[in-house]
């Protein structure tokens, strides 16, 4: 079976509202599961090749410092 996870996650999300793309993004961060971890992933990768260098950079550091705070936790 040749099957493109890229291919089908951006299939299944496209044409999703910002309700429907959060609501998306939270079900797979609540519900805490493994297999979620690639359609985030997908999105993620999708956000940064249409980013300019300013939201990447903002990414970057929310994200630096949100991993800081989880290892004090």
């Amino acid at each position: 079976m040749n099957l493109n996870l890229r291919k089908a996650i951006i299939h299944n999300v496209s044409g999703n509202n910002q309700d429907e793309l959060r609501d998306t993004i939270v079900d797979a961060i609540q519900g805490g599961e493994e297999k979620t971890l690639p359609g985030l992933g997908v999105l993620l990768e999708v956000f940064w090749q249409n980013a300019d260098p300013e939201e990447q950079k903002m990414v970057l550091e929310t994200l630096e410092e949100s991993l800081q705070q989880q290892q004090m936790q």
